[in-house]
């Protein structure tokens, strides 16, 4: 696990995303750090020269509010976050597109809500108007849109909307810059013998279990954020990279191939656009319990689900809503789109496909959830 990239991700890459994290863009919490952005921003265009095309997730929205507003601490209540992030996204996009002029590039604030990307249509408008302004030379600058979302619809931290972004526009690479070197094998603040993991595969569990998952002051996520977001963007098969973005020329440097930080590579085959778009979704309208069969039929099988295998459904979703499929202990092995509502599977659970006109009066589809409209986890 601790053998050394055989070269970097970054260098091999065409497309990248890069996530700057508050701590880097705002100073530890006092405001925009304009000379940092302006590092950032002729980094980004150095890589731009050399033939790659970069999107950069930027957290610090919500502290340069608070900066501005006077603020010592972060408020818990969503209305002051909210407040917060609208006055503060003024000074991060300014920063931005000031110190990227320098470089004659353009700009593009992109802000996305979970909704975004969970409705199907404006999944694909959030694609094609990112892969457009990709096209252009333009460098879109994306944050969570704080100003309308709750805590019970978010993302929750940029280090998962970077992953999400790097699915959504198929990148090669996800670079999470931090204000850590990367991820080690123990916490190193509590174990002097942790080891810097420089090299793993995205989706091994032992990762998880060294990550902390302890946030910051200033953000939500922590270095287990990480680990998840590198395990979602392998689905797309692109790397993560993580690396402390306090080093100097750290983008260049990875992009001459230079082994820093933790490359975390994929080591699935890329899943395909939907079933992607699938696997993506954070919040799901309901859950099916199935049984062991069923389980055995989706897994290993590569069988559509029957409601003969479903021993429970929660949820009141509607036919074409994205739910969770679950083994009788309760882990979610695959989700997907289901042929009828969350009334209607209730009814119909635990019977052969044979009884469904009978028992509804009508049968859309033979299979709860088809094959083609679900993706294993």
């Amino acid at each position: 696990m601790n053998a050394a990239p055989s070269g970097s991700s970054v260098a091999r890459a065409k497309r990248l995303v890069v996530k700057v994290g508050s701590s880097l863009v705002t100073a530890d919490g006092r405001g925009v750090d304009h000379a940092a952005v302006a590092r950032w921003a002729e980094e980004i265009a150095a890589l731009k020269a050399a033939g790659k095309e970069i999107a950069l997730v930027s957290s610090g929205a919500i502290a340069e509010g608070m900066q501005r507003l006077g603020w010592a601490r972060r408020p818990a209540a969503i209305h002051a976050l909210q407040a917060a992030a609208a006055v503060g996204q003024m000074g991060l996009v300014q920063a931005y597109e000031t110190a990227f002029s320098h470089f004659g590039l353009h700009t593009a604030q992109i802000l996305l809500t979970h909704d975004d990307l969970s409705d199907r249509r404006r999944y694909l408008n959030a694609r094609s108007t990112l892969l457009t302004l990709l096209a252009l030379g333009v460098i879109p600058v994306i944050n969570e849109n704080d100003t309308v979302t709750t805590d019970e619809i978010r993302f929750g931290d940029n280090d998962t909307l970077g992953a999400l972004v790097t699915n959504l526009i198929e990148a090669d690479v996800l670079v999470l810059l931090t204000d850590q070197e990367g991820l080690y094998s123990a916490d190193p603040r509590k174990n002097p013998a942790a080891t810097l993991v420089r090299q793993a595969h995205a989706g091994d569990p032992a990762l998880e279990a060294m990550a902390s998952g302890a946030g910051t002051a200033l953000g939500r996520g922590g270095m287990l954020t990480k680990v998840l977001a590198a395990k979602r963007a392998a689905r797309s098969g692109a790397a993560t990279v993580i690396a402390s973005g306090h080093l100097d020329k750290v983008l260049s440097r990875l992009a001459a191939g230079e082994a820093i930080g933790t490359e975390l590579v994929a080591e699935t085959m890329t899943l395909a656009a939907r079933k992607q778009w699938l696997a993506d979704h954070l919040r799901l309208a309901g859950r099916l319990t199935l049984d062991a069969g069923a389980v055995r039929a989706l897994a290993r099988e590569g069988k559509s689900l029957l409601p003969i295998g479903v021993v429970a459904c929660e949820g009141q979703f509607e036919r074409g809503e994205v739910v969770g499929c679950c083994d009788p202990d309760g882990r979610e092995i695959a989700r997907g789109l289901v042929n009828y509502s969350g009334a209607e599977t209730q009814r119909i659970l635990r019977r052969p496909s044979s009884e469904i006109e009978a028992i509804l009066g009508y049968v859309d589809e033979p299979e709860l959830i088809h094959r083609d409209n679900l993706v294993l986890l």
